[in-house]
């Protein structure tokens, strides 16, 4: 009765303990999921062991996108010709540049260039391409011409120039002469007149004055006419020349001397050439019949004849 009894015992103790085990088991699988197996057995044997993570799943490759030729192809005017040009630049399109990318000499033209990259001749160019392509035409040393120059009208020849007769030329030069010969009179007068007065003056006071110290020529000849027993009466002057010269401006008269002997009346004529200073410079007096001793002391002096 006794063992009977434990037995029944046993049995009822065996289902609580069961219970409690499980009870253990989900407040550790709640705690740490990973530590768990799927199933009841597996559960049991794998207690304590964390159940390995099974690998990602393989991920299909994307198959490489389409070659773009189409942006290039719809591109501005203005690129599409430009393409044309590198291609003629580079040698390897002789057509029209009008911008058709589709002809059959355009689309050989870049064909050939890609042959020449290992790329596949295609005749149509990726943005990429196109941009690679007009690089390397801008670097080439030397560029085909887009097209002949344009044809340039040849010139009309000109007429020759009418050439004036020599008594037109005469006439101009004489006009220009005369303009410079009028801004210089009032100044070669005034130096005239003041020469006419310095001899008058010498001639006055009988052999004395400037006009003898300065002209010495003048002096010897007053002396010479005072010693045979004529005297002057009248002086009159006419300019020679006058301009500028290296020392200023320069003056030569003519003057007429009027000589009286009794009753007899000689025309006498003296040059007088100097430049312009207080008191003259280079002062010199000639016969007027010595005309080469003129000429010469007026080349002496550079003259720049304004009068003639």
């Amino acid at each position: 009765m006794r063992l009977a009894a434990g037995l029944i015992a046993l049995a009822l103790l065996a289902p609580v303990a069961a219970s409690a085990q499980s009870a253990s088991e989900v407040e550790r699988c709640f705690q740490n999921p990973a530590a768990c197996s799927n199933g009841g057995a597996g559960g049991a044997a794998g207690r304590g062991t964390p159940a390995p993570t099974p690998p990602p799943a393989p991920v299909a490759a994307r198959p490489a996108p389409a070659p773009d030729y189409t942006t290039v192809l719809n591109s501005p005017d203005p690129e599409r010709r430009k393409i044309q040009e590198s291609l003629r630049t580079l040698d390897k399109y002789n057509g029209p540049i009008d911008g058709n990318l589709q002809s059959e000499a355009t689309m050989k033209a870049i064909a050939d260039w890609q042959k020449g990259r290992n790329t596949p001749a295609v005749g149509k160019l990726t943005p990429q391409e196109a941009a690679q392509l007009n690089a390397e035409a801008a670097r080439a040393p030397i560029r085909r011409l887009e097209s002949p120059p344009p044809q340039t009208a040849a010139p009309v020849p000109l007429a020759p120039p009418v050439q004036p007769s020599n008594a037109d030329a005469l006439k101009a030069l004489q006009a220009k002469l005369a303009e410079r010969r009028k801004a210089a009179e009032p100044k070669a007068n005034a130096a005239a007149q003041a020469l006419v007065r310095d001899l008058k003056a010498y001639v006055a006071a009988d052999g004395k004055g400037v006009a003898g110290d300065q002209f010495t020529a003048f002096a010897k000849w007053y002396a010479d006419n005072k010693a045979v027993g004529r005297t002057v009466a009248e002086i009159t002057p006419v300019i020679d020349d006058y301009g500028d010269a290296k020392a200023g401006a320069a003056t030569t008269t003519e003057v007429k001397f009027e000589t009286k002997q009794g009753d007899k009346t000689y025309g006498q004529c003296l040059v007088f050439g100097w430049i312009e200073a207080t008191p003259r410079k280079n002062p010199q007096a000639f016969t007027c019949d010595d005309v080469a001793a003129v000429e010469k002391w007026k080349t002496d002096q550079a003259l720049k004849s304004a009068w003639r």
